[in-house]
């Protein structure tokens, strides 16, 4: 193997492939969306809010093509119509990226049913949906074993260990998010002899319009918690995706990988916690 074969272009270039974020329209779905850009895919970002859908579209195409799909794929007419959408405009899908999601936070004592019900439904149950119909979209892509079809699922590290706090929690985002990373495993099981790769990424504390309060009160604490003594920055959510998307991560499968800065092994206590 020549050393031109290991080349930066070849091991991360996304040019050519076609991607869709959910809740790309803000916070780490942005970021995603912003790198995949720069590497060279086509991407289209989907969120809840129309309006936010499109301005964040057309502010990310100073970076490449991206167009916005406003959709709601909690529903089963939204994920329809999102679905309906793109096999309409593209022949293939490359990558899919699920990354929208919801979080919900209270003390024990009055922590509600309702809490349950939506973040499984957000977290958990449009991840498989929207894969399951999104299938025969990445397979038309998975021709060649060096060049799979990709799932990237967001988790978070608050699915890898238990907070410390008592009292106030959150205790349905915490296990939704387990659940995604078991959901990772096992779709990565079902779709890996379809060509299709599933991974899932794990982050820490990233800053986003959801993590803004916590940023605010809890600062210190998410530095302390932190093996880098941080939170993460824009480009190295970008990184990890653009890596599970190329060349690079074509042999990556089945995988939940932290981004945390070491938060997840040495959580000490703190009342913040992660949200995607």
């Amino acid at each position: 193997m020549s050393a031109s074969d290991l080349g930066i272009e070849r091991l991360f270039s996304l040019t050519g492939k076609v991607a869709l974020v959910t809740g790309g329209s803000r916070g780490i779905g942005y970021m995603i969306s912003q790198g995949l850009l720069q590497a060279g895919a086509r991407v289209y970002i989907t969120a809840r809010n129309a309006k936010a859908c499109e301005e964040a579209a057309q502010s990310l195409s100073a970076y490449g093509e991206c167009q916005a799909i406003p959709a709601d794929i909690t529903q089963a007419a939204g994920l329809q119509s999102l679905c309906e959408q793109i096999c309409g405009r593209e022949p293939a899908l490359h990558i899919l990226v699920n990354n929208a999601g919801a979080a919900w936070g209270d003390r024990f004592e009055t922590y509600p049913d309702s809490a349950f019900d939506k973040l499984m439904s957000v977290n958990v149950k449009a991840v498989f949906s929207l894969t399951q119909a999104l299938t025969p979209l990445l397979e038309a892509t998975a021709l060649a074993a060096g060049d799979p079809g990709r799932v990237i699922n967001i988790g978070s590290m608050d699915g890898l260990h238990i907070p410390t706090v008592t009292g106030v929690g959150t205790y349905a985002y915490t296990a939704s998010k387990a659940a995604v990373h078991h959901l990772t495993r096992h779709l990565a099981v079902e779709l890996g002899h379809r060509n299709i790769t599933v991974n899932a990424i794990a982050p820490g504390f990233f800053p986003s319009k959801m993590t803004d309060q916590l940023f605010t009160h809890h600062l210190g604490d998410i530095e302390h918690n932190s093996l880098l003594g941080r939170a993460g920055q824009d480009e190295e959510m970008a990184g990890i995706a653009i890596y599970l998307s190329a060349r690079a991560g074509a042999y990556t499968h089945g995988a939940v990988i932290p981004v945390d800065g070491g938060t997840s092994i040495n959580w000490r206590h703190s009342s913040a916690s992660s949200k995607t």
